[in-house]
């Protein structure tokens, strides 16, 4: 199928679009238009409204939940829920992905959607379907492997295979490369462009706006709830882009950013310098797979007011390093010490851990670091409930007055500290995982990829803080798979292969090109 001439009549018109929630109004009159077989790229800062639009458009939030027009094909759309919405051939695919580890490839791209012949389930029928969706989406498994058993690269394609069964005509992906690799995601854009030339208009909702630049026909802003505009990157869908990242950052914050990263403030402590954390020998397997050795023999320091940074391809083990130096959260412990500010000390358990002074802020802050149905003030004071006590019941008010103080100093946008931090965009989220560990008072800050999926201004905001603490005296560990954000962060890198460093690289040697060729040494 060739891309209808872009001249066309709009795929979709969204128009006016108003939806409030109790003491927010997270959408304010928002415009979208979108063409035939268009790549059309949603930008803005967390807590713009993007997801939320999206929400609207697919369904989840139903037609009389929000006030506005919808025109989808030149007809009005008044959708009851996300079924009805998929019926229309709009298919949103999330950023928590939507499938059942433990049925196979064929049973969860049919899932709801069941493949039947006289009231039963046509098995060979939907084994035939789900290898012909599997070939057009590049996913070369059996249909009987459990989606348990496939990467997060594979699972996104088992989603879209998912849309593709749907008849999708609209296909709407929520920060599709959040969670991927290199090779990953190039191979998912790669798919999106495809199927745009099959007819298919997709919207993007990323903050990897090098991706966006790459793949999209047009952008638009959302700041505040509003539309603030609407650009063409490419004349053509062949052509050279037109569009900057700079340009798209201005709409999205509002103002030029001239620095993606702070000026690195100076340690005015008394103890700048000092050693603050010593890991020896460090060595853990498997939790499974006790043969496996996923941490090997790995030593590094970190001083005090130093940002120290781990690069690593996918599958390294540099979560596992930080897991399993935080009270062995992870793997079977093998061997190995650690030392902070010069004394070694027994680390069995997480309370071991922040009672030695580790601080750990997870790469996955959903499912592991924030309790998203409990407020934002309890989720601060989790690590130090010790520090609440009064009488030896927690004092509230304290709580509060805690929280309310952190949401002060660190931006934390939120109508109060009593709102359910599952509410709050990722960029806020993740600034509550850290006034957690601040409030903790640690001497070592592990931070295991702090600016995944949060857009460049709330990145900026998490790197300021980042130095300030630095620059108070403590020691940061910062894994990124971002190189340009170690670069632009930290003094020291090292790097990972295999479980294995492979080198160290001071700031001053640091290039893409060097930590790139260390990354992907053999760790023996």
């Amino acid at each position: 199928m060739t891309r209808p001439p872009a001249d066309g009549t709009p795929v979709l018109e969204m128009r006016s679009i108003t939806k409030t929630f109790p003491g927010v109004k997270a959408l304010d009159g928002v415009r979208l238009t979108v063409r035939p077989a268009e790549i059309h790229a949603l930008c803005g800062e967390n807590g713009a409204g993007k997801s939320t639009l999206m929400k609207v458009l697919s369904g989840v939030h139903p037609h009389g939940s929000y006030t506005g027009e919808i025109h989808f094909e030149g007809k009005p759309l008044a959708l009851r829920d996300i079924r009805d919405g998929e019926r229309h051939g709009i298919v949103i695919i999330h950023q928590e992905l939507a499938l059942v580890p433990q049925l196979s490839i064929a049973e969860n791209i049919f899932l709801g959607n069941e493949r039947t012949r006289h009231g039963v389930v046509d098995w060979p029928g939907t084994l035939r379907e789900a290898q012909r969706l599997m070939k057009r989406v590049g996913l070369r498994e059996r249909p009987h492997t459990p989606v348990s058993e496939l990467g997060v690269g594979g699972q996104q394609l088992v989603e879209i295979a998912k849309a593709l069964a749907k008849e999708v005509k609209l296909l709407i992906l929520d920060e599709p490369t959040a969670a991927l690799n290199d090779a990953d995601s190039a191979a998912l854009l790669d798919l999106v462009v495809e199927l745009r030339s099959q007819g298919i208009a997709c919207v993007v909702i990323s903050h990897k706006l090098g991706e966006i630049r790459r793949i999209a026909d047009t952008v638009t802003v959302v700041r505040d709830g509003r539309t603030v505009e609407t650009l063409t990157v490419r004349a053509t869908p062949d052509a050279e882009p037109e569009l900057s990242e700079e340009r798209i950052i201005r709409g999205m914050v509002g103002r030029e950013l001239d620095r993606r990263f702070p000026e690195r403030t100076a340690c005015t402590h008394e103890e700048a310098g000092r050693e603050a954390l010593r890991v020896s020998g460090w060595t853990v397997r498997h939790p499974v797979d006790r043969r496996r050795t996923v941490v090997d023999d790995v030593s590094l320091t970190v001083r005090r007011g130093e940002i120290v940074g781990i690069a690593g391809l996918m599958g390294a083990g540099r979560t596992e390093l930080a897991m399993s130096l935080f009270g062995r959260s992870y793997g079977q412990y093998v061997s190995g010490t650690v030392a902070v500010d010069g004394h070694e000390r027994g680390i069995a358990n997480v309370p071991d851990a922040i009672a030695a002074g580790l601080a750990y802020v997870t790469e996955d802050r959903k499912q592991y670091g924030l309790n998203l149905i409990d407020t934002v003030h309890r989720n601060i004071s989790l690590a130090s409930l010790h520090r609440m006590r009064r009488r030896g019941v927690v004092d509230e008010h304290r709580e509060r007055s805690v929280a309310e103080g952190f949401r002060d100093s660190l931006n934390i946008k939120t109508p109060t500290v009593l709102e359910e931090v599952g509410r709050l965009s990722g960029g806020n989220q993740q600034k509550v995982v850290l006034g957690r560990w601040i409030h903790a008072d640690p001497r070592v800050l592990i931070l295991d990829e702090p600016t995944r999926g949060i857009d460049v201004g709330a990145k900026y905001e998490i790197y300021t803080v980042i130095d300030r603490l630095a620059a108070e005296g403590r020691a940061v560990l910062f894994i990124s798979s971002e190189l340009p954000e170690l670069l632009g962060m930290c003094d020291r890198i090292y790097t990972m292969a295999e479980g294995r460093l492979t080198a160290e690289v001071a700031r001053a040697d640091a290039t893409q090109e060097t930590l790139m060729r260390h990354m992907t040494l053999s760790g023996s």
